[in-house]
């Protein structure tokens, strides 16, 4: 008995051993040219592990942030009245704490990630300990200054992972109505006193534009896609480069946000893909009949029903008594009012809001799937069976030669039939933001659809997916039209408009890409000089007639000198275009003039309608946009000539960068939207990471430049280095063969475990 019990205490000891000796987390992190990991791990906890790690070092003081922002406690640290990022808009801290308190429903949260695929729960378990490791490795003295020493830095848990991914699921949905759903209070209670706004989905500054050509486009007769997604440079929307090698053959490349544990946007060595933001609406709301006794519960099918409270109490800083507030929520989601444009909460009406995204914890996989699919028709699969993908298009082209759109996303599944019979006398004030269907009616709700993965979601037969030889593109208007040669059918106004003019930019893009065709199949350098050929639509269209109605301008007038400062313009957006900056001014006046265009829009010709400027009406409304832009530019201290590097610029410490491309309203592609700054402009959001990606023999051939660089720390060596890339439109071939990465390391491999 001794020796057997000798026996199996050495089986023990040589058990846990081997258990010291297999970590639980691993993963190995090789960076590149421009500070670009490459992690590989064995299986998903380490992958999860390795990005987060990764994404740290480079911006933990921005990650920080934003679980302190989930966890609603930014008015604890920064006070209540500061601003936090919410969608594509900032709104005061006290709004973000209540929001993400009340509205994101955690223990639903905690109750739906068991029910996700297995990689997918070993993805947050990893990116947890990932994060939580760099931390102690660090220590508080090895923190960028930004974040040295502040409280609100800390370890994290599942629970943070898990408010991050929901924020970053309802991003260009429903979160952009936080501080209206945050401040709603019912009648005769006082309502916080905060500005409440319905954002205008054209100015969410969300954008892109995504090709897809396929075999009978290119060169060599194999898929290309082109990427050109345009989001923000600063803040937690922000694009990061990974390239992860994992389990079950996953090997992808490309870019996430904060919080993303696996590449989003990229390609694999098959299939390359890219997202542009739908137009679809992935909220409906609902127009409340309330109860006449209360105004906390509402009529449906006559029978009164009660909103439910949700009370939060929201922590302050200094020791201040927290403040308590109270939402109110019905079947249909939660109460907002935004008394300015007549959404109200009266005795007789209330508004609510349904978002098909709210809990969608399905876009990891969708995302895994993407990242290893072997063509398009795996891609489509993917982005059908979820319905996991939140808010943008899928535009993807394989080696093969095909190329997909799929404007396929989590939606509510109302028909145009439903729409129609549930619309109310409002329904078509809020046409451009959702759809407004009777809360008074339970037949009014969203239909449920066998099959679908979650009730109430328009399944993915019912969505728009093309897929061709030729080529696809999106610029942020609807699933009409992905190439004006082959308008797409039809469908649910959920969908988007369908027959309504195009935007400028997309009318660019419809006219551009075909020239670019027309000079011969596309190869890698026809498709980068696409991307950033920095022309404008609106001046090739509106320049010449505007010169034409100088000979009125009175010599001298401000509208006389910005006749003669764009007269040798050459009606682009480059760093050395001059007249740029005053057509920018001018053109946000003049865009708005009613009337504007001699020739109507046409549905049959939407690429070329509207069209020619109605100068013989509105000449001189016109002269004097002209002259109030001359006269913005001369305040801001900006030269009429001055070249469009010197005035839209990035600065890096004390280095200007200048800054190409230009805004999207006046039909510029490379899109690039600023914010004053002192002598000039500073970008605000528009081209972020941009890629080109086709297919030889052996895999896949990707160029690309992430505009605003891989590091928000401005002691990084890559926070502003491929900032001066794209200056200079100096593409970079990424390496994705081992021996590519090889060659192109900086420092040594690092490997991780614990």
């Amino acid at each position: 008995m001794a020796t057997l019990a000798a026996a199996t205490a050495a089986l023990a000891l040589m058990a846990a051993a081997g258990a010291a000796a297999a970590p639980r987390y691993a993963a190995s992190i090789t960076r590149t040219t421009y500070g670009i990991p490459h992690i590989q791990a064995k299986d998903w906890r380490g992958v999860g592990y390795g990005v987060a790690y990764a994404y740290a070092e480079d911006n933990v003081c921005m990650l920080a942030e934003e679980f302190a922002t989930v966890a609603g406690e930014r008015s604890r640290f920064w006070g209540p009245e500061g601003t936090a990022t919410l969608g594509f808009d900032t709104v005061d801290n006290l709004s973000s704490d209540v929001f993400f308190r009340a509205v994101v429903d955690l223990a639903a949260l905690r109750a739906g990630i068991p029910k996700q695929p297995a990689r997918v729960q070993q993805l947050v378990e990893g990116y947890v300990a990932g994060y939580n490791r760099f931390l102690r490795d660090k220590g508080d003295a090895g923190l960028p200054a930004e974040c040295r020493g502040k409280p609100w830095v800390r370890p994290i848990t599942a629970d943070d992972f898990l408010r991050l991914n929901e924020k970053q699921i309802l991003l260009a949905s429903s979160l952009n109505l936080a501080a209206p759903i945050a401040n709603a209070a019912p009648p005769g209670k006082a309502a916080p006193k905060v500005s409440l706004t319905l954002p205008d989905p054209r100015e969410l500054g969300v954008g892109s534009n995504g090709w897809a050509f396929g075999g009978d486009a290119t060169a060599n007769g194999r898929g290309m896609v082109i990427g050109n997604p345009h989001f923000p440079w600063k803040g937690p929307s922000r694009f990061w480069q990974m390239h992860i090698t994992g389990p079950d053959g996953y090997n992808a490349m490309g870019v996430g946000i904060a919080g993303t544990p696996i590449v989003t946007l990229g390609f694999n060595k098959d299939v390359a893909w890219t997202h542009t933001v739908t137009a679809a609406r992935h909220f409906t709301l609902f127009q409340l009949a309330l109860d006449p006794a209360d105004p906390t519960r509402y009529m449906i099918d006559g029978q009164s029903e009660a909103m439910t409270p949700v009370t939060v109490t929201v922590p302050m800083p200094d020791g201040a008594a927290p403040v308590t507030r109270t939402l109110y929520t019905t079947r249909f989601g939660p109460v907002f009012t935004v008394p300015a444009r007549g959404i109200a909460w009266s005795a007789q009406t209330a508004f609510a809001l349904k978002d098909a995204n709210r809990g969608n914890q399905r876009g990891l996989e969708a995302w895994l799937r993407i990242g290893t699919a072997k063509n398009v028709g795996e891609v489509k699969t993917a982005v059908s069976e979820t319905l996991g993908i939140p808010w943008v298009n899928t535009i993807a082209a394989d080696r093969y030669g095909d190329a997909l759109h799929a404007d396929v996303t989590a939606v509510p599944n109302v028909s145009a039939d439903k729409a129609k019979a549930c619309a109310t006398p409002l329904s078509g004030l809020f046409a451009e933001l959702a759809v407004l269907l009777d809360g008074s009616k339970s037949a009014c709700d969203w239909d449920n659809a066998p099959g679908t993965p979650a009730p109430g979601l328009m399944p993915a037969s019912d969505q728009a997916a093309t897929t061709v030889r030729s080529w696809l593109t999106n610029s942020n208007d609807s699933y009409w039209i992905s190439n004006p040669a082959m308008p797409h059918p039809r469908l649910s106004p959920v969908l988007g408009a369908w027959g309504t003019p195009l935007s400028l930019r997309t009318r660019s893009n419809f006219l551009e890409t075909p020239a670019a065709l027309g000079g011969g199949k596309l190869d890698h350098a026809r498709a980068e000089a696409l991307a950033f050929a920095n022309k404008s639509l609106a001046a090739d269209m509106a320049v010449e007639p505007l010169l034409a109605l100088c000979g009125g301008a009175a010599a001298g007038s401000p509208a006389a000198r910005g006749c003669a400062a764009l007269t040798g313009w050459d009606r682009r957006f480059e760093n050395a275009s001059r007249g740029a900056a005053l057509f920018r001014a001018f053109w946000s006046r003049a865009a708005r003039v009613p009337g504007l265009w001699s020739i109507p829009f046409d549905p049959a010709d939407p690429v070329n309608t509207p069209r020619d400027l109605a100068t013989g009406k509105v000449g001189d409304k016109l002269l004097a946009a002209l002259g109030e832009a001359v006269e913005e530019l001369d305040k801001a201290g900006i030269a009429l000539g001055a070249p469009w590097g010197e005035v839209q610029r990035f600065m890096s410490g004390n280095a200007a960068i200048p800054v190409h491309g230009g805004p999207g309203a006046a039909g510029v592609l490379n899109v690039m939207e600023s914010l004053p700054a002192p002598a000039g402009l500073a970008p605000r959001h528009g081209t972020s990471y941009i890629q080109v990606v086709g297919f030889d023999a052996k895999g896949p051939v990707a160029d690309a430049i992430l505009s605003y660089s891989q590091s928000t720390d401005p002691a990084s060596p890559h926070h502003a280095d491929q900032t001066r890339a794209y200056a200079e439109k100096r593409w970079a071939r990424l390496p994705f063969t081992p021996a590519e990465i090889r060659a192109q390391a900086i420092g040594k491999t690092r490997r991780i475990a614990e």
